[in-house]
């Protein structure tokens, strides 16, 4: 399942009434580009991820279940994107290295497939309760952080 396939699943798990979609907590602009920008190169973990995401939990709406899922795929989405981009780098990088960059097309597609299982034991081991969504949103948003983190890293 790639990374959006998760992040429709657990929107499709979350119906929504026009009237609560258009109440939907905004995530913070520039939260998730300044965590990127202030983390040093190599530090896979800093306190910044979730950062955006704990702000839009402030926000009008933002502090129930459905609010707090709505923030962290939010940030999902950001890092997600910068993932993609630090994706592209690496395979621009090994364009002339066949061997190298279907080994990074492989390594990728193997940790999309982790990262997919992690999310989805988490979300399971909730049972029905509604804390199950927002387990496997903020799994989704903290492993995707650390991986885009993870392939910036390997460019130096």
């Amino acid at each position: 399942m790639r990374s959006g396939a998760i992040t429709l699943l657990v929107a499709a798990m979350l119906p929504l009434p026009a009237a609560a979609q258009q109440d939907a907590p905004a995530l913070p602009k520039g939260v998730v580009a300044a965590c990127l920008a202030d983390t040093p190169r190599g530090d896979l973990d800093p306190d910044c991820i979730g950062a955006a995401a704990n702000e839009c939990q402030q926000e009008p709406g933002g502090s129930t279940t459905l609010g707090i899922s709505e923030c962290l795929m939010a940030e999902h989405a950001e890092w997600d994107a910068i993932l993609n981009e630090q994706y592209k780098q690496m395979r621009d990088r090994h364009a002339d290295d066949r061997a190298a960059a279907d080994g990074l097309r492989a390594a990728q597609r193997a940790w999309i497939a982790w990262r997919d299982a992690e999310c989805a034991f988490r979300y399971d081991s909730y049972g029905g309760g509604s804390m199950r969504t927002v387990a496997s949103a903020g799994c989704q948003m903290g492993l995707t952080a650390r991986r885009a983190l993870e392939l910036r890293a390997m460019h130096e």
